[in-house]
C-alpha cells in the first residue's frame, strides 16, 4: 500500500501550525475501534484528519501540535509495545516507533496522557479541537482545561478559547498535493478497471451480488478496498439512488447502474456507469443515456479555474432539461422549466461533491454567501442522472425503470481539468463493443 512520503506529513503539520499560531495548541484523537456485533470488530480505519497529519494508523492514540515549543512541537501519545497483545493483534509502533517511524518529536504511552497533557495546555490561549467526534474524549479535553482554570489563582495560565480545528484543517485538505493526486489517479484507475470487469461479466440471469463480487475482486487484487458499499442496481433498482441490497437477478432488457469506488492509500474514487444487462441499449434507454452523457460533458467543461462550484450543476440542469423536453418528457419553455425546477421529477440530486480521503470529502461549497471558486488541486465528482421509475405518469412505458447515472472523478488543473476515472468507458458504442467482446 502506498502512502505519502514522511516529509509530506511533516509539511502538513508545519502548515497547520503556522495557521494555528504561536499561542495555540491542536489536539487530535485517533479513530476508535468499532464493533460490528458482540466481540467482532470492523476492519480498523483511521480518522482521516488524524492520518492526514500523522500517517499513524493505530487506535488509542492522540496527536498534539504545539507551535514554537522548543522541547517538541509534535507529540504522539500511543499504545506501548506489548508482546502478548501483539501476538493476537499485530505489531505496535510504541513510543519509540512513533518517533523513529512517524516523525514525532516526542512520544509517550497513552496511559500517561492525563498527567502530561494539562501541562502542554498551560500558557496556550487557544485550543484547536474538533468537538463531537468522540464524546468521551470531548469531556476529557474540557476536563483538562477546567482543571487548569480552577488552578488559575495559583499562577497557572489556562487556555481562554476553543477553536474548531476542522474549519482550519479541512480547508487545507481541499487542495490536493502532487502526492495525493498520484494516489487518487491510482484509486481511479483501479476502480475504472473494476467497472470494465463488471461490464464484461454482466449478462442476463446473473445476480447483482455477483457483479459486486467482480468489483471487490478487482479492488482487492490491487491492494485497495471499497470506499463505500457499492450500488449494483438492475431494472427498477437503478432508480433507487442509494440502493444497497444488491440481491436481485439481472433481467434481459434491463439497465444495470453500478456506483462503485475504491480506497487506495486512504484516497477514494467514486465512479458510476450504467449499461444494458444484455449488452445492447434499447432505443429508449439510449435516448435517456445520451441526455445524461451530454449533461455530464457540459458539466465537466465548466470545471476550470475561475468558475464557481455551481456552474457544472447549472450546465447539467440545462442539458437534462433540454433533453427531457426533446423526448417529450417535459413540456413548456426551457427557461420556465429550469426556473420552476420541472427537471427535479427526473434529476433530483446535485451534480457532484468534493472527493479525497473521504468519498464526500471535506471543504466548504460556499465562502460566505458566494459559491466557492474552483482552484487547481480541488477534486470533485461530476454525476448527473435521470431516473424514471415504473408508474411515472409523464413517461411512456418504454421509459419505465430506466435509471441512468454517469459519474467521474475530476481534478481542477491550471488550464482546465483532468478526469481521473477516464479508464471506465462511457460512450454507448464503446460499452456495447466491450460487452460484445467479453
Amino acid at each position: 500500500m502506498a502512502y505519502p512520503a514522511k516529509g509530506e506529513f511533516a509539511r502538513r503539520r508545519m502548515q497547520l501550525m503556522r495557521l494555528i499560531g504561536a499561542d495555540g495548541i491542536a489536539i487530535l484523537p485517533a479513530a476508535s475501534v468499532r464493533h460490528r456485533n458482540n466481540d467482532v470488530e470492523y476492519n480498523y480505519r483511521q480518522d482521516s484528519d488524524f492520518h492526514y497529519l500523522t500517517g499513524f494508523n493505530e487506535p488509542d492514540a492522540v496527536a498534539v501540535l504545539i507551535p514554537g515549543r522548543e522541547a517538541a512541537e509534535f507529540i504522539l501519545f500511543v499504545r506501548e509495545r506489548n508482546r502478548e497483545r501483539e501476538i493476537w493483534d499485530g505489531k505496535r509502533a510504541g513510543p519509540a516507533g512513533a518517533v523513529e517511524d512517524y516523525g514525532a518529536d516526542d512520544a509517550f504511552p497513552i496511559t500517561d496522557i492525563d498527567e502530561i497533557l494539562p501541562g502542554l495546555l498551560e500558557r496556550r490561549s487557544r485550543v484547536f479541537y474538533t468537538m463531537g467526534l468522540i464524546q468521551e474524549f470531548d469531556q476529557r479535553v474540557v476536563g483538562w482545561v477546567n482543571t487548569l482554570r480552577a488552578q488559575a489563582g495559583r499562577g497557572t495560565h489556562p487556555p481562554q478559547e476553543f477553536v474548531a480545528l476542522d474549519h482550519v484543517l479541512h480547508d487545507m485538505r481541499l487542495f490536493k498535493s502532487r502526492g495525493e493526486l498520484d494516489l487518487m489517479r491510482r484509486s481511479g484507475a483501479i476502480a475504472a478497471g473494476a467497472h470494465v470487469r463488471a461490464m464484461q461479466f454482466c449478462q442476463p440471469g446473473r445476480m447483482e451480488f455477483e457483479v459486486m463480487a467482480e468489483l471487490l475482486h478487482e479492488f482487492n487484487r490491487h491492494g485497495a478496498d471499497i470506499s463505500y458499499h457499492p450500488i449494483v442496481g438492475g431494472g427498477a433498482n437503478s432508480c433507487v439512488l442509494h440502493y444497497r441490497d444488491n440481491n436481485a437477478p439481472l433481467n434481459d432488457g434491463d439497465l444495470l447502474l453500478v456506483d462503485a469506488g475504491c480506497e487506495y492509500g486512504y484516497y477514494a474514487s467514486d465512479i458510476t456507469r450504467t449499461y444494458p444487462v444484455n449488452g445492447r441499449f434499447s432505443s429508449a434507454q439510449r435516448a435517456i443515456y445520451e441526455i445524461v452523457l451530454d449533461a455530464q460533458r457540459a458539466a465537466i467543461a465548466k470545471v476550470k479555474p475561475g468558475n464557481h462550484w455551481n456552474e457544472p450543476h447549472d450546465a447539467a440542469v440545462r442539458a437534462i432539461t433540454q433533453g427531457l423536453k426533446r423526448t417529450g418528457l417535459l413540456k413548456g419553455s426551457l427557461p420556465a422549466l429550469i426556473r420552476d425546477g420541472a427537471y427535479k421529477a427526473f434529476f433530483m440530486h446535485r451534480t457532484g461533491h468534493w472527493l479525497g480521503m473521504d468519498v464526500h470529502d471535506v471543504g466548504d461549497y460556499k465562502v460566505g454567501d458566494e459559491w466557492r471558486v474552483f482552484e487547481p488541486g480541488m477534486v470533485l465528482t461530476v454525476e448527473p442522472g435521470i431516473y424514471i421509475p415504473a408508474g411515472t405518469r409523464a413517461a411512456p412505458k418504454r421509459f419505465w425503470n430506466v435509471g441512468v447515472r454517469i459519474e467521474d472523478d475530476v481534478v481542477v488543473t491550471r488550464s482546465g481539468c483532468e478526469v481521473l476515472s477516464a479508464g471506465a468507458p462511457k460512450e454507448p458504442d464503446q460499452i456495447e463493443a466491450l460487452m460484445a467482446a467479453a
